[in-house]
């Protein structure tokens, strides 16, 4: 039984090509010995490779308007501390509306939660995912796990995408999928994903970031919109102003200005005007559905600490989905367990923290290890 339990370490360490060689290494002596091991292996390796495929961090969700529903986040960037904001998100949409929520993380060799990183295991929940919630930055996966987001954009599958996630992929040119890269210049997908699904690529900042903060005004003509009910003006974010570039397909819901320092009872900065922040609109796949989309140029974890800011962002799930009815002015926004945002910064996530430290309701996002 000892060895049984070695090689199911070696399969956790080295994977699943480990089992012939632990086998031909210890020959099984006894036939019966042999056939018992095989079939304790045969089970182990698939438990095993389950483990591997399926994403990090599951909240299955339960009774609500999103029952029967899911969501795939995607949480890697490197300064905005989506690896907090999404799984913040995703304990509201299931604790509260029912959805199963799925939050796959950039993780480092050690399986821990690693700001920006492109290893992205357990992608692969896109396969039957009703909604794609991105926030990532200048992500380079692999063509294996890049493969579950084209099949999902090629799909026409719903996006919401916040802050980096205009440049979600920095892609090399030679790489067959290089098109997707926020600097794409592929014919016909020009600017990449970005550009192509969410409607801009990356512009530049409006302001100083980390010394002006943006104050968020509602679009006059659109506060009867699905995605503002319950939405008061005036949301202070923390995350600085971005440019933006309203296409003539945008539905633009809110603009964005930049306040003349950090102080949220700045003033505004009267030299910069209102700049377009956050949109609806539509992308066409390959098979000529279309998928919706919103968009907002905010979403840092601390953003989410205001009640109108992350309301209209949870408005926005629904409106993707095309579950207008079921947003109400009054929809539970309440946080699901001690949520202490971290400043955003680079080099400023939380260390040696594993999706499985999230997976309590009640564990705090982050814990302080």
């Amino acid at each position: 039984m000892n060895d049984f339990f070695g090689m199911a370490d070696a399969i956790r360490r080295h994977g699943t090509s480990c089992v012939a060689r632990s086998t031909n290494e210890n020959a099984f002596a006894q036939p019966a010995s042999f056939s018992a091991a095989m079939k304790f292996l045969t089970l182990l390796s698939a438990l095993m490779c389950s483990s591997v495929a399926t994403a990090q961090l599951v909240y299955e969700g339960g009774e609500g308007p999103g029952k029967g529903k899911h969501i795939v986040f995607l949480a890697s960037d490197h300064e905005y501390r989506s690896e907090e904001a999404c799984p913040a998100l995703a304990r509201i949409l299931s604790k509260h509306h029912g959805f199963r929520c799925t939050v796959v993380f950039g993780i480092d060799g050690k399986g821990h939660i690693q700001a920006g990183s492109s290893n992205l295991p357990g992608i692969e929940a896109l396969k039957d995912a009703d909604l794609f919630f991105v926030f990532a930055r200048f992500l380079h996966p692999s063509v294996e796990q890049m493969q579950p987001i084209i099949d999902y954009l090629e799909r026409g599958g719903p996006v919401l995408g916040l802050r980096t996630s205009s440049h979600a992929f920095q892609i090399k040119g030679n790489s067959p999928i290089a098109k997707y890269s926020y600097d794409s210049k592929v014919a016909g997908y020009e600017k990449g994903f970005g550009h192509q699904v969410l409607g801009n690529t990356w512009i530049g900042h409006y302001g100083e970031n980390h010394k002006q903060a943006t104050r968020i005004q509602l679009v006059e003509s659109q506060k009867s919109h699905p995605i503002l009910r319950g939405v008061k003006d005036g949301a202070y974010v923390y995350a600085g102003a971005y440019e933006a570039i309203a296409g003539p397909d945008f539905t633009v819901i809110a603009n964005s200005q930049p306040m003349v320092s950090m102080d949220p009872k700045a003033d505004l900065d009267a030299t910069r005007p209102p700049m377009p922040c956050t949109w609806t609109r539509e992308y066409t796949s390959p098979s000529g559905k279309k998928g919706r989309v919103f968009h907002s140029t905010q979403g840092a974890s601390q953003d989410m600490l205001d009640d109108n800011y992350r309301r209209m962002v949870l408005n926005g799930v629904f409106w993707t989905l095309s579950m207008e009815k079921d947003i109400k002015p009054d929809l539970n926004i309440d946080f699901v367990g001690p949520y202490q945002p971290t400043n955003f910064s680079f080099n400023g996530e939380a260390k040696n923290v594993k999706p499985s430290d999230l997976q309590d309701l009640a564990s705090p996002i982050m814990p302080k290890k």
